[in-house]
């Protein structure tokens, strides 16, 4: 049952449905998943009342899912999932949007100086998000998927060569934060993907694209700083 007591990430956790209702609602439950649902509401200026009243109809509803039980996964598979999901549609993504984003500057930067920020915040966001990614793929998931190996195995975990696991945890979490904060500037500075009376095709791509990929990003941290990074530490200890 959910209760105001839960943190964010308890209930996306256990109601994987409430993601949509978090994204219209504008709670973030990936890198702020840590705080209690009644603090989450209140930073957002919602009424926790009103917000148990819609999860309690997102949870007899029952909308159609893509059908994983993430919590059953393997950690390995859990991998696979954020890798062949989510990591591959951001790099797609980010090169089709650095590109459409000039496209749109150089034909509306004139008139809308708000483009400026936003081909900005594009390019730190793109920045940040590629070694980060690479990092994973190429330290912390192999890590990962090893001592997975192992214990199943019944073998000692492998000496991680940072230590421990928390290290490049704290640091992708941390990462994590900076993605958020970016995405938040993004929506501030294009009012919520709104766009003007003048936009062509390619500016309301933009802005489609934009949204989509903060969308996919939120579901990626989740599973992540909420399911992967708990799991592999608890393994670990």
């Amino acid at each position: 049952m959910i209760n105001p007591t839960m943190t964010v990430r308890e209930v996306a956790l256990d109601l994987p449905e409430s993601k949509r209702l978090f994204e219209e609602l504008k709670i973030d439950y990936c890198c702020g998943g840590h705080r209690p649902l009644t603090e989450a509401c209140a930073s957002a200026g919602l009424e926790i009342n009103q917000v148990m009243e819609l999860l309690a109809n997102v949870g007899q509803s029952k909308a159609p899912t893509n059908g994983i039980d993430f919590q059953k996964l393997t950690l390995s598979g859990l991998i696979d999932h954020i890798v062949e999901t989510h990591h591959d549609f951001t790099k797609t993504e980010m090169i089709r949007l650095e590109a459409l984003t000039d496209k749109v500057i150089n034909a509306h930067g004139e008139n809308h100086r708000e483009l400026i920020r936003v081909g900005e915040l594009v390019h730190l966001l793109c920045t940040d998000l590629k070694p980060h990614m690479f990092k994973e793929e190429q330290v912390l998931f192999p890590y990962i998927t090893a001592m997975e190996k192992a214990r199943l195995q019944g073998r000692p975990i492998p000496f991680p060569p940072f230590g421990t696991v928390h290290n490049p945890i704290r640091m992708m979490v941390m990462e994590h934060d900076a993605v958020g904060d970016l995405l938040r500037d993004l929506r501030i500075v294009t009012k919520d993907y709104k766009v003007p009376p003048d936009a062509c095709m390619s500016y309301q791509a933009l802005f489609q694209a934009l949204e989509g990929l903060e969308i996919d990003l939120h579901q990626h941290i989740h599973l992540e700083n909420n399911l992967l990074f708990p799991k592999a530490v608890a393994m670990e200890t």
